[in-house]
């Protein structure tokens, strides 16, 4: 799984700086942070109306567009996937009230 998304990372940052004109990414980056951030709330929204409908394709293919456009949307923070998946590590075998209860500290 993380060669998949060290390899997505990888032509995200190449296709960062590339035309607009040619690049779904390059224009999204183009556009802003505030686009980039729409176009994560609305894969969002279509997750969630998939897994209401229950129809496990639409969820794995809504699930994969909003993971896109979330490492987009940390490409564009400086960030990389190994970040969330170092605090996922970091969370791992921690309950998730303890991990919310910690936030509040």
């Amino acid at each position: 799984m993380s060669d998949i998304l060290k390899q997505l990372e990888q032509v995200l940052a190449e296709r960062k700086n590339a035309d607009p004109e040619t690049s779904y990414v390059a224009k999204l980056h183009s556009k802003g942070l505030d686009a980039i951030l729409k176009k994560v709330g609305e894969e969002a929204t279509e997750t969630v109306m998939a897994a209401k409908d229950g129809v496990a394709e639409k969820i794995i293919y809504e699930t994969a567009d909003l993971w896109f456009h979330t490492m987009v949307m940390l490409s564009d923070q400086g960030l990389s996937h190994e970040d969330v998946l170092n605090e996922l590590a970091r969370r791992f075998g921690m309950s998730g009230l303890e991990e919310k209860s910690n936030r509040q500290k």
